[in-house]
């Protein structure tokens, strides 16, 4: 698996190339700015990006957007971001394009290497990873929309467990419920949604990013 990092910070750098060449990932490139990571994509067309947010020369969201730009070049480009904050309006439209894994974590919540290296496995895989305190921040800009507003206590937990990157079971162990009851409240959030089945379209990844987006997702 052939991985670009983007990481101003040096001692940070250097340790996320270490430690994803020890779990037998081949680290291509690691930059320390965007312009350079926006070159290094594209040259390297890698199975995912590990990115920071903020990176020079502005220090404000010149990772995201540059993961941003290189997604509307390679629309499937896997892309992980790590990073100390939340950058609403950038994160909100990395998690609306569509194609390939997709991913966002914060580096002071990362606390398990295994954990982590599975993120980026996972976000490579084509599969999509969010930080809990992420959707929360997320969802908390939308929570006037009509159709969210439909959604149960319930229905709203799964759908924060599925954007997790959960499994069925997964959620169903932490929620304490059956396996059953979770196919229950999905089948429930897709029919609220309007997320009707379609062959090419993954509905656990459209109820996500419905959810995110403030969109009707019937458009999706």
């Amino acid at each position: 698996m052939r991985v670009v990092i983007a990481e101003d910070l040096t001692l940070l750098r250097d340790g996320l190339i270490r430690l994803l060449t020890a779990y037998g990932l081949e680290v291509v490139e690691a930059v320390d700015n965007g312009p350079s990571l926006v070159q290094a994509l594209a040259a390297h067309k890698p199975d995912v990006a590990v990115v920071d947010v903020r990176l020079p020369p502005t220090h404000t969201d010149e990772g995201l957007r540059a993961a941003l730009d290189a997604r509307r070049h390679t629309p499937d480009l896997p892309v992980l971001v790590l990073s100390q904050h939340v950058e609403q309006l950038y994160a909100k439209e990395l998690l609306a394009a569509s194609g390939g894994g997709l991913g966002y974590l914060l580096k002071d919540r990362v606390s398990d290497v295994t954990r982590f290296v599975d993120a980026v496995r996972t976000v490579a895989a084509g599969g999509t990873v969010l930080d809990p305190v992420v959707v929360n921040q997320l969802l908390s800009r939308h929570s006037q929309n009509k159709a969210l507003q439909n959604l149960t206590p319930r229905e709203q937990e799964v759908l924060g467990l599925m954007a997790e990157g959960r499994t069925n079971a997964g959620i169903g162990g932490r929620l304490t419920i059956t396996e059953k009851a979770v196919c229950k409240h999905i089948n429930n959030i897709f029919n609220k949604l309007d997320l009707l089945p379609h062959d090419d379209d993954n509905r656990r990844v459209l109820a996500v990013l419905a959810y995110l987006n403030d969109t009707d997702p019937s458009s999706s």
